[in-house]
């Protein structure tokens, strides 16, 4: 397996390579030319998952999409991801989700979100996905650089431990996102509708008001910003079977 240091080398000379290209070409070399059979796309069906799923249905409608089931997600989130998998002909979405034994362990009550955020999210996303990306050399993530501080100097092309992340949306603006979706005709989740810009779980995601960062209802009134799976190194995290 390539070392850490290997990959982040790669990501900088990816990055200097292909970093500057179109979203939708980004995506194709990614699939086609770097990472063949070994690439995946990482989704939540959030407020903006449509745009890369869109955009990976039109390279190629098999390439793996994983997808984080934490059993804690809204209802509209599952009936949104039923709609796109339909609307765009996905065939190879995966569930992944912690196993009943760990939650169970971990999580009895079902309550731990509001005890140790950050344990539920290890337990309910970090770890699983961990799992689910073992098989990979690299995965597409939707982030961008406006969504808030901690993703301001987000690269083209970075590593995750041994891994490389492919982020094709990493410039684009809010704006970009809307016009994309309108484009397209994507269909959007319900809850965006209701103020909803960013959609993580359901008992840590509030509403966004008018003038706040996009991510500011995920977590809110916690110093929490993110649920670790673009954190530390998901190769680093014990996991079981999915």
């Amino acid at each position: 397996m390539p070392r850490p240091s290997d990959a982040q080398e790669r990501a900088r000379e990816l990055d200097a390579r292909f970093g500057t290209m179109a979203a939708a070409d980004l995506v194709a070399v990614a699939a086609e030319v770097v990472f063949p059979g070994r690439l995946a796309l990482m989704t939540s069906f959030g407020a903006e998952s449509a745009v890369l799923l869109d955009l990976v249905a039109k390279v190629d409608r098999a390439l793996p999409v994983l997808f984080a089931d934490t059993r804690r997600l809204f209802p509209q989130t599952l009936a949104y991801r039923d709609a796109l998998v339909d609307h765009l002909g996905l065939t190879e979405v995966r569930t992944v989700s912690p196993t009943a034994a760990d939650e169970a362990a971990e999580d009895p009550l079902g309550a731990l979100f509001a005890v140790d955020p950050d344990r539920c999210c290890d337990l309910r996303k970090v770890r699983p996905m961990a799992a689910a990306t073992k098989p990979f050399d690299a995965w597409i993530t939707g982030r961008k650089r406006f969504q808030g501080a901690t993703r301001a100097a987000l690269a083209v092309f970075d590593a995750e431990g041994s891994h490389i992340r492919v982020n094709p949306l990493a410039a684009w603006t809010s704006s970009d996102v809307l016009a994309y979706l309108a484009t397209a005709g994507l269909p959007r989740h319900t809850l965006v509708a209701q103020g909803y810009r960013s959609i993580g779980c359901q008992p840590c995601t509030t509403p966004v008001a008018e003038g706040e960062d996009e991510r500011a209802g995920r977590w809110r009134g916690t110093a929490k910003t993110e649920c670790g799976l673009h954190v530390a190194p998901l190769g680093s995290r014990a996991s079981g079977a999915l």
